[in-house]
């Protein structure tokens, strides 16, 4: 069983989620703000948070910081404003993705499962290795874990989502549209802005100097590739 952390100070929601989360066969531990829910993931082993933006006191960007410094668990925004500004804010701070206020239920279980199922599950159609490595850089598929030059490089799961992929296909090109679809399996909205952000926090944590990349590299007007050969 799958234990999910709701946190939104609205308790309408946190009802109606755990309903729904429930029928799914989750376990779910309630919240009603970032203090209560940075509390419950040091107790408890949980797996997957549906975190709600705007809260008093802790608000949800401000608890994604400070959870992001002790846990990699999958993170769902839950924002009432539309604007792709609050969205790209969200996942610059570590999110893996959001939902929009008001939100259909359906569409939330189906995010959550997807997270899971990319976060818990081993590979997928396209893994050939459980360890891949380029350069100085191993992904221990099986540990879930990265490693350059032997030290450990602590990724966020969309993080790592998006180094696997381009490991897998060293020296390809993907155009932005086409690392959102095949990484969160999912049509692209906005695909530029929300790559761009994961991209540069990837080269922060995996090159010497993320300013003159050796491993992942952008091809002006293409999109990205992990470099086969680097140097």
């Amino acid at each position: 069983m799958y234990n999910i952390l709701v946190c939104d100070d609205e308790k309408d929601i946190v009802s109606a989620l755990t309903i729904y989360l429930q029928a799914e066969g989750y376990h779910v531990f309630g919240a009603e703000n970032g203090l209560q829910a940075l509390e419950i993931l040091r107790r408890e082993q949980v797996h997957l948070v549906l975190l709600d933006i705007m809260m008093p006191g802790l608000d949800g960007l401000h608890t994604m910081q400070r959870l992001r410094e002790f846990s990699n668990v999958p993170v769902i925004l839950l924002t009432a404003k539309s604007e792709d500004s609050d969205k790209i804010l969200g996942l610059t701070v570590g999110a893996d993705d959001y939902v929009t206020k008001p939100f259909n239920p359906i569409e939330v279980m189906a995010r959550v499962k997807s997270q899971l199922r990319r976060f818990l599950q081993l590979g997928g159609g396209s893994v050939t290795a459980s360890v891949l490595r380029i350069g100085g850089i191993e992904l221990d598929d099986d540990a879930k874990a990265v490693r350059l030059d032997g030290e450990t490089v602590n990724l966020t799961p969309k993080e790592y989502d998006i180094l696997r992929f381009l490991m897998q296909n060293p020296g390809k090109v993907f155009s932005p549209s086409e690392i959102y679809r095949r990484v969160w399996d999912d049509l692209p909205l906005n695909a530029d802005n929300a790559l761009a952000v994961h991209i540069r926090h990837i080269r922060e944590k995996i090159e010497y100097n993320p300013a003159e990349p050796r491993y992942l590299k952008v091809v002006w007007g293409k999109g990205y590739k992990m470099e086969a050969d680097p140097r």
